[in-house]
This record gives C-alpha cells, structure tokens and sequence, in this order.
C-alpha cells in the first residue's frame, strides 16, 4: 500500500471506530467490514485494530482517572462538593422486578 492510501484507510477506520465506539453496535465489527471493503486486512489490519481500541480505552481512563482510582481506595485531590454526604460508597438501588411468579418473563404484566 502507499503512504497515502494508507493515510486514507486509517482515516477511515478512525472515524468509524469513534462513531461507533460508544454507540451500542460493534465497533470492532464494523473496522472488520470497512477494513474488509478497503482491502485492509492481515496482520497489519489486525494490529491497527488492536491499537485503535487501545487509544478508545486511553480515552475513557483520562475522562475518568478519578472514578476509576476511587473505585480501589485511592482517592487525588479535594474531593467534589457532593462527596462526603453519606458514606461515599457506591450504592446500587434495587429496580422494581417484573419477574413473573408463575414462571413468565412479566412481559404480559400491564
């Protein structure tokens, strides 16, 4: 490949895998189609794959450094306004459950 389609096909790619990232479809499967279409693929498609996600997760670990952190026990800095109300633990809220007692899935309860 050239320089200059290989620019192209990574550009491409690129944009696909941040349009789809963070949507609920497979991101990685759609770089495989395109990739496919563009006649990108082997070791080399394999490897850009692999660290175009790398570069997706690098993304939400800098947006998020501090939650994640917190979630081990290691806290950075004053804590935000909201903190310090209540335990600081994470709490999940149960939802209520519209499991059927007789054996159904509730999807006939109104």
């Amino acid at each position: 490949m050239s320089d200059i389609h290989s620019l192209l096909v990574a550009a491409i790619l690129g944009v696909v895998e941040g349009l789809t990232e963070f949507l609920p479809v497979s991101s990685t499967g759609h770089m495989i189609i395109v990739g496919h279409l563009l006649g990108f693929e082997g070791d080399t498609a394999n490897t850009f794959e692999v660290v175009i996600q790398l570069g997706s997760i690098l993304a939400v670990v800098v947006m998020f450094w501090r939650r994640l952190f917190g979630l081990i026990g290691i806290h950075f800095g004053k804590p935000p306004a909201h903190e310090g109300q209540g335990s600081g633990r994470f709490v999940a809220y149960p939802y209520p459950s519209r499991h059927d007692p007789r054996g159904g899935d509730g999807a006939d309860f109104p």
